[in-house]
């Protein structure tokens, strides 16, 4: 590890300084302001940090601000607009609306409707009848293979 010049070191010191002494004045006010914006205390204690962050980022251009209060006060708010803008809010769906989630029945297609009623008119057929409608068209034989397998010309 290189050692750092005497010259950044010392810069360093001064920014540190001068960026603690306008937190230190700062911190409450910023505090008071972010809770006030926002019901969560901890994601205010949140941004707040961020804030801070970014005072220290700043350097020595930070001690170099005409008005140093409006610069943290600045960023505090574009943290909230930037939180406000990720968040994603959530609300309970209406208890009405679960009726228009579920869409209607569609009525039944033609060829469901007529199954229905195939097994009652089945019933009125002659068992023999009743076999090869079922054999045939209602499950997978021919009807040769049906006449085939029951000793009947086809």
């Amino acid at each position: 590890m290189h050692p750092m010049p005497t010259a950044v070191a010392a810069q360093d010191v001064r920014s540190f300084a001068c960026i603690a002494a306008a937190w230190e004045s700062r911190e409450g006010e910023l505090r008071g302001y972010l809770r006030h914006q926002l019901a969560d205390a901890d994601a205010a204690d949140d941004l707040l940090q961020d804030v801070f962050l970014k005072a220290m980022r700043q350097g020595q251009g930070f001690c170099t601000l005409d008005n140093p209060r409006a610069w943290l006060f600045q960023v505090a708010r574009n943290a909230l607009v930037d939180r406000a803008r990720t968040a994603h809010p959530t609300e309970a769906l209406p208890a009405d609306l679960e009726e228009l989630a579920s869409p209607e029945q569609e009525p039944l297609a033609p060829i469901d409707a007529l199954s229905g009623c195939m097994e009652r008119v089945m019933g009125e057929l002659s068992a023999q009848d009743a076999d090869i409608l079922r054999a045939c068209d209602l499950g997978l034989q021919t009807p040769r293979d049906f006449a085939q397998t029951h000793g009947l010309r086809a």
